[in-house]
């Protein structure tokens, strides 16, 4: 008990120094998304003072309050699931176009980040086990791809597959003239074909890492003395790999994986902008692009929450894998 309230209390306190971060970013940048939004209706006509005043509260950048009331109305705000307006996408609500865009990124990023990790803890603890057999040689083949720049990879894949051979789409998330966005079968089997490409090459290039990372701690882990003791001992080498030598050369990679599930909604920019894929990444560049600084901030609180709470929960099962950690708490 007393472990769970020291991680919950250490991530209430990380939660509110991002929290924090995360309002105040975007007031000490030049300009504000009041003054983006007249522009863009100054070109159509005159704005008024009443207009603008209108804008601001609309907006929920209400510039007459001292900065430690908005800092309370921002808590207020995120506690009502309230993160503004977008001004690149004016009137549309800031949750609403996240809500538009994450169920792409977790589809795509998510499942592809998952089978990455699978595969490469799965090749890896073959590896590892199996030193000088063709999974290991074939470790540095893949370590290689990962070095290679992400977008020259994407660029290559989608070269080839999909001007050469044909069997890729070049761009977007699904068919937009022969299928419907909805739960039926045409359209979840054009998110498939059109989502296939981008998963290899997130696949493709970040399998290695995984792989090379298990398999260096399975070499480790062999050679400690309880792995000798339960040889000695006459169990079945298949169960030595799994309950002994895997299970313990897993946990950095647990921790690793991790992150790498948190920043799953952060999304991944250059294949989304490569690919044309309707993601938060992408849309975090434009929103970038366009200065709309509500829309940032609402995409970076998401990103923020979102690690925070993979890294909590993955320091929860840790303590349940490795009861170590909970006696050194």
């Amino acid at each position: 008990m007393r472990f769970v309230l020291q991680k919950l209390g250490f991530y209430a306190v990380a939660l509110w120094a991002a929290v924090t971060l995360d309002f105040l970013i975007p007031r000490l940048m030049p300009g504000n998304p009041v003054d983006q939004l007249v522009s863009k209706l100054a070109q159509k006509g005159q704005v008024t003072p009443e207009t603008r005043r209108a804008i601001e509260l609309l907006l929920g950048a209400d510039l007459d309050q001292p900065l430690w009331q908005q800092y309370l109305g921002f808590w207020g705000q995120i506690a009502r699931g309230d993160l503004g307006r977008s001004v690149a996408y004016f009137p549309a609500s800031v949750s609403d176009m996240i809500g538009q865009t994450l169920p792409w990124t977790l589809g795509l990023i998510g499942l592809s980040t998952i089978i990455s990790f699978l595969l490469g803890v799965g090749l890896g603890t073959f590896a590892g086990w199996k030193r000088g057999s063709w999974v290991d040689n074939l470790i540095p083949s893949l370590t290689m791809l990962q070095s290679v720049p992400y977008f020259w990879l994407a660029l290559i894949l989608l070269y080839v597959f999909g001007l050469i051979l044909g069997v890729s789409p070049l761009n977007g998330g699904y068919d937009p003239w022969n299928t419907f966005p909805g739960w039926n079968w045409a359209f979840i089997q054009s998110v498939i074909y059109y989502g296939t490409l981008p998963a290899i090459t997130i696949v493709v290039s970040s399998v290695g890492g995984w792989m090379l990372g298990m398999r260096n701690m399975m070499v480790s882990t062999l050679s400690e003395d309880y792995i000798l003791t339960a040889e000695a001992k006459g169990i079945h080498p298949r169960r030595i790999m799994r309950a002994y030598a895997a299970r313990n050369a897993v946990l950095p990679s647990v921790a690793g994986f991790a992150i790498s599930l948190g920043f799953v909604v952060a999304g991944s920019i250059v294949a989304e902008v490569v690919f044309s894929y309707p993601g938060i990444g992408n849309m975090l560049l434009q929103a970038v692009n366009s200065n709309d600084y509500a829309l940032m901030q609402g995409i970076f609180l998401v990103i923020t929450l979102s690690v925070l709470g993979a890294n909590l929960l993955v320091d929860l099962l840790y303590g349940v894998i490795d009861p170590r950690t909970r006696a050194r708490s």
